[in-house]
């Protein structure tokens, strides 16, 4: 939104209407979070109410198909966001709504039960205490949720929360009709009454209550919740390409629609400056912009007092959380800690271009790059080739060479022109298969080099699937 006049002047309107909530202490989420990298959790709650707190309407609700509210606000959706303070990356990991957990205060439970227990537990006491006026108690209480959330997930991941962001069932409507629609594509045709998602097989383009019913239902999905956390992370990522293309950005029409969409929906912590954030996440692109969702051990898990949940292990949720987002600050000896780097290759800066015809591929080996230290450049697609190739300017056949070790490869390094010093180009070709330690560059961990005899062992549940990224409409159930 930085680029364009128009957008600017627009995004200050933004910002100046947006709705706040004192949810985070506001030394987290400054500028330049101090850990380096921004965390940020995205809710999106089945509240029957807008961002002021107004009831929807009784013709409103049924439009959404909001079903009979059931006395408690659920989050019907979890999102930690781990960004890079230079904007260049994101990663966004789901934490389903069912992970059985323990919510400080609570015991264990359902995490998305974490926001309703401390709500109604807040009313209860504000009441006692004499407060009586509606608004107040709505406003009081649903920081109280709020705040528990944020506490259950920053228990979870070992990650402290910087910002926090909730939408409700009107805004998703309204904000995916403003944008024009996204674009999903499913395996196989689907027609299920609870949420009233009925879709054919193959490419749609969905707004408004069908984009809620694509990402609601779980019912008839082979795999239950986790494919609707998967049908999220899709949509989420369609989402994030089409804004962050410039037919969103600099059609006064859209982006007028999108702002008022958001005005009304969207909760964001107070202290945030969602203006400067916005120039740091200029530069991003959908190819770096990664979805995943956490480890799981039992999908089907018969919970001793919620019935049935999702039975994760802490342990493992840390590991890969830190795994992909680092260790934060003050670990402990013995902690996970992050891969050693060669120093000397900061001075790289890798530019790389899919070739393959698998999607996300650039995206992915960039990061693995960036892991070993080489500085990241950017990532696009280009004309399909058989065999990988590394480019460089005159005279940098050794930075070529290590960038070839570092994706364990045999490629051909050449110089070309067209590359500017202090940088390499790489052209992914479709011979081009991970290194051992590379596994989960564009295929899935551990089959790469799996004997040809041998079936790969089957992938942990809840990360099954190679990361979903915005740069591209992969086909889900």
């Amino acid at each position: 939104m930085a680029f364009t006049g128009y957008a600017w002047a627009s995004l200050q309107g933004l910002v100046n209407g947006l709705n706040y909530a004192d949810v985070i202490n506001p030394q987290s989420g400054g500028d330049q979070p101090a850990d380096g990298a921004r965390d940020i959790l995205l809710v999106g709650l089945d509240s029957r109410t807008d961002a002021q707190g107004n009831p929807l309407s009784p013709q409103l609700l049924a439009q959404l198909r909001a079903g009979v509210a059931d006395g408690e606000l659920n989050t019907d959706s979890l999102i930690f966001v781990h960004i890079p303070n230079d904007g260049s990356k994101a990663v966004a990991i789901s934490l389903p709504r069912d992970s059985y957990v323990n919510i400080p205060g609570f015991g264990e439970h359902k995490i998305n039960s974490a926001y309703p227990r401390a709500m109604l537990q807040a009313r209860k006491d504000l009441q006692q205490q004499g407060v009586t006026d509606p608004k107040e108690l709505d406003v009081k209480a649903n920081q109280a949720g709020a705040k528990e959330l944020i506490t259950t997930v920053e228990a979870l991941t070992g990650s402290t929360i910087d910002n926090y962001a909730a939408i409700n069932l009107l805004g998703f409507s309204e904000i995916t009709q403003a944008i024009g629609g996204v674009d999903v594509c499913l395996n196989n045709s689907v027609d299920d009454s609870y949420s009233g998602a009925k879709f054919t097989k193959g490419v749609h383009t969905i707004s408004g209550v069908q984009a809620l019913e694509f990402v609601r239902q779980r019912h008839g999905l082979p795999r239950g919740d986790l494919d609707r956390v998967v049908r999220q992370q899709v949509f989420m990522a369609g989402m994030a390409r089409k804004v962050l293309s410039a037919g969103t950005l600099t059609d006064p029409g859209k982006l007028n629609a999108l702002i008022e969409a958001i005005k009304k929906s969207v909760v964001l912590n107070q202290n945030w400056d969602i203006f400067s954030f916005a120039q740091q996440m200029k530069g991003l692109t959908g190819g770096q912009l990664e979805f995943r969702t956490i480890p799981v051990e039992d999908v089907a898990y018969k919970s001793p007092s919620d019935g049935d949940a999702i039975k994760v292990d802490p342990q493992a949720v840390k590991k890969f959380v830190q795994g992909l987002a680092g260790p934060q600050p003050g670990q402990q000896p013995g902690q996970e800690q992050a891969p050693q780097t060669n120093d000397a290759n900061k001075g790289i800066t890798v530019d790389v271009r899919n070739a393959s015809g698998r999607t996300g591929l650039a995206a992915s080996v960039s990061k693995q790059l960036t892991g070993k230290g080489f500085t990241a450049g950017d990532t696009a697609n280009a004309t399909s080739r058989k065999t990988t190739v590394i480019w460089v300017p005159s005279g940098g056949e050794d930075s070529g060479n290590a960038v070839a070790d570092a994706l364990g490869t045999k490629a051909t390094v050449q110089e070309d022109k067209s590359v500017g010093a202090g940088h390499v180009m790489v052209f992914l070709g479709s011979d081009y298969q991970p290194s051992a330690d590379n596994a989960g560059s564009g295929a899935p961990a551990g089959a790469a080099h799996a004997p040809a005899s041998t079936p790969a062992p089957p992938p942990a549940a809840g990360d099954d699937q190679k990361p979903i990224t915005a740069d591209g409409v992969p086909c889900v159930n």
